[in-house]
C-alpha cells in the first residue's frame, strides 16, 4: 500500500501498436469530429425564458424549490 492518492498511470495509445486499419479508422474520426465542429451552429440565446439553471434540468419541473412531475 502506498501514500500515493493518484490512481496508477494508463498506458498511452501512442507505445501501442496499431494496425494500419486501426490507424485509418482513427483518422477518419477526427476527420469526422473536426467537420461536425465546422458545421455547429451556436445555440440561439432564449428571450423571457426562466432565470436561472434550466427547470426541467431533473426530469421535473423545478420552480422557487418546488418539484413537480409532469
Amino acid at each position: 500500500m502506498t501514500d500515493d492518492p493518484s490512481p496508477p498511470a494508463a498506458p498511452d495509445a501512442e507505445h501501442k501498436k496499431l494496425t494500419p486499419a486501426a490507424r485509418r479508422a482513427l483518422a477518419e474520426a477526427e476527420a469526422r469530429r473536426k467537420a461536425a465542429a465546422d458545421r455547429a451552429s451556436p445555440q440561439a440565446k432564449e428571450f423571457q425564458g426562466p432565470k436561472g439553471p434550466e427547470p426541467t434540468r431533473y426530469g421535473d419541473w423545478e420552480r422557487k424549490g418546488i418539484a413537480s412531475d409532469f
